[in-house]
């Protein structure tokens, strides 16, 4: 067999060998991952059959559920949602970097979001910082990675940053969610992140202060006939849990909106559900926020 003829045997029985290989992989791989899509799926409507109760009957006013955990070092928040819309339709809003710096700059403390590159792969660059007018060289910049999974009856969504604000760490944000019915979806929202001794001296001061009298959501007991609330860090960790998922709520209900009104109406619709906790949640009046706001927006464009 000549040189030339072996040159062009080989790649042929390569790209054989490549194509069956690839075959046999995607015959194993691809049951795996629809199983495990299928197992996650069946276990977040479990849990939706668990919390039936609680969705229906609480302190919220509307099918929600919100619990939060603290142990050595971390701290995690986690809400359960039955929403209005079908799964399909929130993949759809709810995939890419770019619609999620969307739903991140309606939180009070976020000053930008960018998609873009981290460390080689898809994610967002988000500055964290005061619930006020603030340059983004004051800010706290974090930088995370994105993961994003779209199944027929399952979504999930990782972001993660190995540091975050005020000596944090582990810093996460995931959804899932699974369709209910044809038209209505169970989301699950985990906001949490890790703390050394530095961050731990920080939130000690900061709950010495101005967070002195502030509160999460969960009951602890009664007084005078009146709730008594969460406080401490699992009272910071449910606070920010509901204003990020009142951020992903007041996105997806403008999904339908003509595109030059939905920020409009999404800072409108975050500021008003806020309010309706405003206990646990007030911190600015609505001018300012919106105002303030406008303002990250229109950076948010402007290239960097």
């Amino acid at each position: 067999m000549s040189a030339a003829m072996l040159i062009m045997v080989i790649p042929s029985r390569c790209s054989r060998l490549i194509q069956a290989a690839a075959l046999v992989a995607s015959l194993f791989f691809m049951p795996a991952a629809q199983a495990l899509e299928a197992d996650a799926a069946q276990a977040l409507r479990q849990k939706y059959t668990e919390l039936k109760p609680r969705l229906s009957n609480n302190q919220y006013g509307k099918p929600l559920y919100l619990e939060s955990t603290e142990s050595s070092g971390q701290i995690k928040g986690d809400a359960y949602a039955l929403i209005d819309y079908p799964l399909d339709k929130v993949e759809a809003s709810l995939r890419t970097p770019e619609q999620w710096c969307e739903v991140m700059i309606l939180h009070l403390n976020t000053k930008y979001c960018r998609a873009g590159q981290v460390n080689g792969g898809p994610g967002l660059t988000v500055f964290i910082g005061k619930k006020a007018d603030q340059p983004l060289d004051e800010a706290y910049r974090v930088e995370f990675g994105y993961q994003a999974e779209m199944a027929p009856e399952y979504m999930d969504v990782r972001m993660a940053a190995k540091k975050g604000p005020l000596g944090t760490s582990d810093y996460r944000i995931m959804v899932e969610a699974t369709s209910v019915d044809n038209r209505r979806t169970l989301l699950h929202l985990t906001y949490s992140y890790a703390y050394g001794m530095a961050g731990k001296i920080a939130m000690q001061g900061y709950l010495a202060t101005i967070g002195a009298n502030k509160v999460g959501f969960t009951v602890t007991g009664r007084q005078d006939g009146e709730p008594s609330y969460i406080g401490g860090m699992r009272g910071v960790v449910e606070r920010n849990t509901m204003r990020y998922y009142l951020a992903i709520d007041s996105y997806l209900k403008e999904m339908d909106a003509p595109r030059g009104e939905q920020l409009e109406r999404r800072l409108q619709n975050w500021f008003n559900a806020t309010e309706r906790y405003a206990r646990q949640l007030h911190e600015v009046d609505k001018d300012d926020y919106l105002t303030m706001k406008r303002a990250e927006y229109k950076r948010q464009q402007e290239p960097r």
